[in-house]
């Protein structure tokens, strides 16, 4: 059984809810519109390549929206994550920006921590993300006045309360289109336009990050419990999600 078939189900609003994605993506695309013809989109979907992004890569696509999609490619991606990504871009409408880490950053790293660093302590496996994931999206952000997400408040208690569109950060705005979307809604939308999707979800992955830090599931676990499953529940967040407030006290130094 693959992941349409285990996991397509709409909720009973759901066309309500995917009319509510739709005005938000045109808005977003209206409010942070180049500021000048032909220039670049003040406004960019962050992609993981996982089941929710590609509904969004898919609606901006099909919507013709001007508005940009980015990849952090973390150098640590499984081979499927990859191959997909491969896809997107060639078939894309809207530009896909990849930012991967900086090397020499990753080789110091490496050479002084080892590759299982993620593993020895949550303070190193976040400077692992630091590296590999914050620093990119710095630059993936630059000059954005804002971005969108595929967080849905289903994913996990840390993401319970996530609005539709979070202005907590002075810096730019983060929109999350899907956030009251269920995992069966998000199924139900990719067999209705039958998207292509990383077949990791067909192996049980519900998330998928990088290699070393994701697992596949059993029937029961925590949606995101095949991230850092080794790690205490409170800390499964690699920081590009954690508020501004909370990230300038948790993020490595």
């Amino acid at each position: 059984m693959n992941a349409i078939e285990l996991n397509a189900r709409a909720s009973s609003d759901f066309e309500a809810k995917l009319a509510e994605t739709v005005s938000l993506l045109q808005q977003a695309a209206h409010d942070y519109a180049p500021r000048v013809a032909g220039g670049i989109p003040r406004v960019s979907q962050a992609s993981s390549l996982g089941a929710e992004d590609v509904v969004l890569s898919h609606l901006i696509n099909s919507l013709q929206l001007d508005i940009g999609i980015f990849v952090l490619e973390t150098g640590m991606l499984h081979a499927e994550t990859l191959a997909l990504l491969d896809r997107l871009k060639a078939t894309s409408r809207a530009p896909v920006e990849v930012f991967t880490p900086v090397n020499e950053s990753v080789v110091q790293f490496v050479a002084r921590e080892g590759k299982d660093a993620m593993y020895k302590s949550i303070a190193l496996r976040k400077a692992c993300c630091h590296i590999r994931k914050m620093e990119p999206l710095a630059r993936a952000l630059a000059g954005k006045d804002a971005w969108i997400t595929g967080l849905r408040r289903e994913q996990s208690g840390a993401r319970a309360e996530v609005p539709l569109i979070d202005t907590t950060d002075a810096t730019r705005v983060k929109i999350n289109p899907l956030a009251i979307w269920t995992w069966g809604d998000v199924w139900h939308f990719i067999d209705l336009h039958q998207i292509d999707y990383n077949p990791l979800h067909d192996q049980f992955y519900p998330s998928i990050g990088c290699a070393p830090c994701t697992r596949a599931i059993s029937l029961g676990e925590d949606f995101r419990a095949g991230r850092w499953w080794w790690e205490d529940e409170a800390a499964k967040e690699c920081g590009l999600h954690v508020n501004q407030s909370s990230s300038q006290e948790k993020a490595p130094a």
